[in-house]
């Protein structure tokens, strides 16, 4: 008579599981929402202060170099081989041993990146001169980027650090701290660029030092919470360590994998030196697509590979492949109209945003081009992350690896044709083409190899998405078709238009998923109702 008691505690974990992942997601949207309105706030700054000229472009070119690494070697490969080992460590083994596996790690990660960064120094003028072939007509502007480039190389020290806090806390379901850790980067960031950049005769020089210092800060931020846990790194250097050799062993082919888009926006950097303004534009105009993936795509895909590690240390397939159904549901539920926002509302977004001090109205122009040609694959960024997150918690980097290098190969290819029609935004095209390339093939060799991963319901609920979004789209055209942009000035009012508008298509949007009876807002609402209601009876009872 025990038997069927099973099915029905399966089914109530896998509720628990998908509560838990949903209510770490939102922690981690708000304070990653809080981190890129900061974000913003840094980048309207710099754009102020900087606009399209020279200098900018020779700040990014130069960021790019270290934000490539921070990729490689933290927040991309480092936490996706460490969080699913250290996660086993932590379920099926001492305290002891996940905190020796913490040590040996962190010791041979500093090793690793200081010897890393000291070569960059070194090697910086090879790295630019090879990086941005634009430039080299310019001795000044390669010298700047050379320079800026040597000075923000410490940076992947902090970064890595703070990714591999990160990966620890987050694998122990603490995600306060790791998420709220990237606001004191901005912060730290926008002090040095406000109160330094006067000191220098290169101002731009002020925004290399506090990006150096703001990954200091958010390495610092996550220290007590190490401690509380119990995980304060120790300095053991045991390269031999068998979970050291074994994240090392996921690492190495993953390098690739997960950092795919990074390396295609590289190339992109590379190619877009040859047009002038053509790197800015591109980061911009990636900035702003980083706002809805970094607050949903990012935050759900970090909160569910502990979940999916766990699931796959257990041998749970059936809740794996219910957890990476639910994943790609709530990607798309969020992430579909957050596309379609961005293409239809992209030149108000810019101009509010951007085009003030030396950003022109032709800047605005060309950041929202490239803005259009990014958000066409915002789907397809997002999704990655989610069926990434899958091959990991299954310790399988290599798959993942293959596909990113076909993308990367599409991705050059593209790069080389579409540039020579849509000039730097073509760059930002081939870029979300080859996003969609690489999900797609990730997708199909899942299929092959869990089987179905509830794609009935996932489709399902594209068509609800998509439905829903009608009236959104309708309110959106409406905003953008306003001659209120075409003019000068008026701050005030054009804010009121464009941020009423996008509350008015939100609402109509989560009016439509109450019409239709959506699976995914019925989560959402019930999170927040169980939230509300756990605080109402602790101020009733206190």
């Amino acid at each position: 008579m025990s038997e069927p008691a099973a099915p029905v505690e399966s089914t109530r974990s896998a509720v628990d599981e998908t509560h838990s992942v949903v209510k770490a997601a939102g922690l981690i949207g708000l304070a990653t929402f809080s981190s890129r309105i900061l974000g913003f706030v840094r980048d309207m700054v710099l754009a102020r202060l900087f606009g399209a000229t020279p200098a900018a472009d020779a700040f990014f070119v130069a960021y790019r170099v270290p934000n490539l690494l921070r990729e490689l070697f933290a927040e991309g490969s480092m936490s996706a081989a460490f969080i699913p080992v250290f996660t086993e460590y932590h379920t099926l083994k001492s305290k002891r041993d996940a905190w020796e596996l913490a040590s040996a790690t962190f010791t041979t990660l500093l090793t690793l990146v200081t010897a890393v960064t000291m070569a960059g120094i070194l090697a910086a003028p090879g790295i630019v001169w090879l990086l941005a072939p634009g430039f080299r007509e310019s001795a000044d502007q390669l010298a700047l980027t050379t320079l800026l480039t040597q000075m923000m190389f410490p940076y992947l020290i902090f970064i890595s650090l703070a990714a591999l806090a990160m990966g620890i806390l987050n694998s122990m379901r603490d995600f306060a701290a790791p998420a709220f850790s990237p606001v004191f980067f901005n912060i730290f960031t926008i002090a040095c660029m406000v109160f330094l950049s006067p000191w220098f005769s290169e101002p731009i020089m002020a925004v290399a030092i506090g990006i150096v210092v703001g990954g200091l800060a958010q390495f610092a931020m996550q220290l007590p919470g190490l401690k509380r846990r119990g995980m304060f790194f120790g300095f053991l250097f045991h390269p031999g360590h068998p979970g050291v050799k074994r994240i090392g062993l996921l690492m190495v082919p993953s390098l690739l994998g997960l950092s795919v888009t990074q390396i295609n926006i590289t190339v992109s950097t590379i190619l877009a030196s040859y047009f002038s303004g053509g790197p800015t534009y591109l980061f911009y105009g990636m900035r702003l697509i980083q706002f809805p993936l970094g607050i949903f795509g990012v935050a759900l895909s970090t909160a569910i590979l502990p979940t999916l590690s766990a699931q796959a240390a257990r041998g749970a397939l059936d809740e794996l492949r219910t957890t990476i159904g639910f994943g790609l549901r709530m990607i798309f539920f969020i992430i579909l109209p957050a596309m379609a926002g961005l293409i239809l509302l992209r030149y108000p977004i810019v101009h509010l945003v951007f085009e003030h001090g030396s950003f022109t109205r032709a800047d605005t122009i060309a950041t929202a081009t490239a803005l259009l040609c990014y958000a066409v694959g915002l789907w397809a960024f997002a999704g990655v992350r989610i069926i990434v997150s899958a091959y990991y918690s299954l310790q399988d980097t290599k798959t993942p690896a293959v596909t990113a290098g076909i993308a990367v190969g599409a991705n050059i290819a593209l790069s080389l044709w579409l540039m020579t029609m849509l000039d730097a935004a073509g760059l930002a095209l081939a870029t979300a083409l080859a996003s969609m390339l690489n999900g797609t093939i990730l997708v199909a060799l899942l299929h092959r190899r869990l089987g179905s991963v509830e794609w009935g319901a996932i489709v399902r609920s594209g068509g609800r998405v998509l439905l829903a979004c009608v009236p959104m789209v309708m309110i959106c055209l409406w905003v953008a078709s306003a001659p209120l942009w075409s003019e000068t000035g008026r701050w005030i009012v054009k804010s009121a238009l464009l941020f009423g508008g996008i509350a008015l298509s939100v609402t109509a949007y989560l009016g439509m998923h109450v019409m239709l009876g959506s699976d995914e807002l019925a989560v959402v609402l019930g999170m927040v109702k169980r939230k509300f209601g756990r605080l109402a009876r602790k101020f009733g009872t206190g």
